[in-house]
């Protein structure tokens, strides 16, 4: 099945090397084939994935610069399996999404690439290529937004500038802290010998301290951690439908997924030393995020403002440390990625036709399919019981009080009263718009042909609402063996002993230090 893994990544990689090759009439059909490719191929690694196994699987190593330590090494685990899958179900998505005018082979390029590289960061499990691919998608974020976007608000080219920035900002820090790790840790960087090297020789407490804050602050930005949550809103008030399909959807869970597969992982004691005010910037994410939403009278901002809310949900969970909490904040990053790119695709239906969400009104009369897949997604951001996205949340709460400290206490609090927001905002936007008197611009429903997306969106959320048990027990299989590193208290000595799960020199290393 490794052939497969391969195929998910390379499919879009090559398919936006094709339809820049090939003339403007194919690039729309070479790019959904390409997409289409890849999510055959992750659905046929769905299929053989082992919920039972322990580590990685449909492993592919391939030796780089071996004597750096730089292997290109992918493989999937019950943490990123569920990306994966999120990855390649938006990809097309968004692929079949109605496009901008103008460049359809630059703008089908860009999206492939975008989608590459984010199948290629969830899936690597060596942290230069997962670096290389986080920063590959830099590029198609900012033509995106600079050649597509729109121009209301701050106008796309100075919202492209701002959404770049503050990416390169946050990369910048990563990048510092990954190649102090590098330095401490023998040179490895490959993940599982890391794990091995970490394990046997646990870092000073100080140092993980500093890594894993610097980690926090350096993905923190990239998943709109306040206060450098500014780019969410900008970027998203401006890019084009599908671009905020994928950058709301898929890679803003890079930051969230980078703290857990290598904060959580590698510095267990510094995990903990800032669990407490990482639950309290989570509080003040969800509640200031969540009360701003409430003022916004433009529908792309009122969204962009409820991902930068249910980001501090995220940071919640993963700040509880916990099996709970960790396993809910990995499903509400695939509940919530389905969800707000069902959303951005619905606005697309008639977000050309006017933002606001007075300048609407009667829509679900009009155009009654676009009408019950809004409410149905309305219900699902405010927490209704059957959505995934209600799981997802429960299990965060739960994670966060039986953490049994006062600031993951705190955030619990905040979140309970952040889905009352969440409900607030979302009802009364859906109620002015949708429901009345018809107003504004006419719509129409989209074809048959066209509904399979939103469909497809939808009904993911409700099967995994009804049985989220089909992802969590994956996601638990691999998120127990990293919260075991957490110790109950920090300090010299908490870590445990070795485990041996990647090269064998790395296990060698760790055999001969323990003799």
């Amino acid at each position: 099945m490794e052939s497969w893994l391969l195929l998910t990544l390379l499919a879009p990689l090559l398919g936006a090397i094709a339809v820049w090759s090939a003339g403007e009439a194919a690039a729309r059909r070479l790019a959904v084939l390409a997409a289409s490719v890849s999510l055959a191929s992750g659905l046929a690694l769905w299929g053989a994935f082992d919920p039972q196994a322990v580590g990685p699987q449909f492993r592919v190593l391939i030796d780089w610069l071996p004597q750096l330590g730089i292997t290109f090494y992918l493989g999937l685990d019950g943490i990123s399996l569920p990306l994966i899958m999120l990855t390649v179900l938006v990809g097309l998505a968004a692929v079949l999404a109605p496009a901008p005018e103008g460049r359809p082979k630059a703008y089908y390029s860009s999206l492939l690439l975008l989608l590459g590289a984010a199948v290629g960061a969830f899936a690597s499990l060596n942290l230069f290529f997962f670096y290389f691919f986080c920063e590959l998608a830099t590029l198609p974020k900012y033509l995106l937004v600079g050649i597509w976007g729109s121009d209301r608000g701050r106008g796309r080219k100075e919202a492209a500038l701002h959404l770049t920035l503050y990416i390169t900002a946050g990369a910048l820090v990563v990048l510092l802290a990954l190649l102090y790790l590098f330095s401490v840790t023998g040179g490895y960087f490959d993940l599982p010998d890391l794990q091995t090297y970490t394990r046997a020789h646990p870092l000073p407490d100080q140092v993980q301290v500093w890594i894993f804050g610097a980690l926090m602050l350096g993905f923190g930005i990239w998943a709109s951690m306040w206060p450098f949550h500014t780019w969410a809103p900008v970027a998203y008030g401006a890019a084009p439908t599908a671009a905020n399909m994928l950058f709301a959807g898929v890679l803003k869970n890079l930051g969230a997924y980078g703290l857990i597969r290598i904060g959580l992982t590698l510095l267990p004691l510094g995990a903990k030393y800032w669990a407490d005010y990482l639950a309290v910037l989570a509080a003040i994410n969800i509640l200031y995020a969540g009360w701003v939403a409430l003022r916004q009278q433009d529908w792309h901002q009122l969204i962009a403002y409820s991902t930068v809310s249910h980001a501090g949900y995220l940071l919640l969970g993963i700040a509880a440390l916990n099996v709970v909490g960790v396993t809910g904040a990995v499903l509400m990053m695939f509940a919530h990625g389905l969800l707000i790119a069902l959303i951005f695709a619905l606005l697309g239906a008639f977000g050309a036709q006017g933002r606001r969400i007075s300048d609407f009104g009667g829509i679900a009369r009009v155009a009654p399919f676009i009408g019950v897949c809004m409410a149905m997604a309305s219900m699902a951001a405010a927490g209704m019981a059957g959505f995934a996205n209600f799981a997802s949340e429960v299990m965060v709460f739960i994670g966060s009080w039986q953490a049994q400290s006062m600031a993951l206490r705190f955030g619990t609090v905040a979140g309970v009263w952040g889905m009352v927001l969440s409900a607030t905002y979302m009802l009364r936007a859906l109620r002015t718009s949708f429901y009345g008197v018809p107003a504004g611009p006419a719509l129409v429903d989209p074809s048959l042909p066209a509904r399979v997306p939103y469909v497809v969106l939808l009904g993911l959320l409700l099967l995994f609402g009804f049985f989220p048990g089909l992802l969590t027990q994956p996601i638990q299989r691999a998120v127990v063996p990293i919260c075991e590193l957490i110790p109950a208290k920090a300090g010299p000595g908490a870590a445990a002993g070795p485990l041996t799960l990647g090269h064998p020199q790395a296990a060698a290393h760790a055999g001969q230090t323990n003799e």
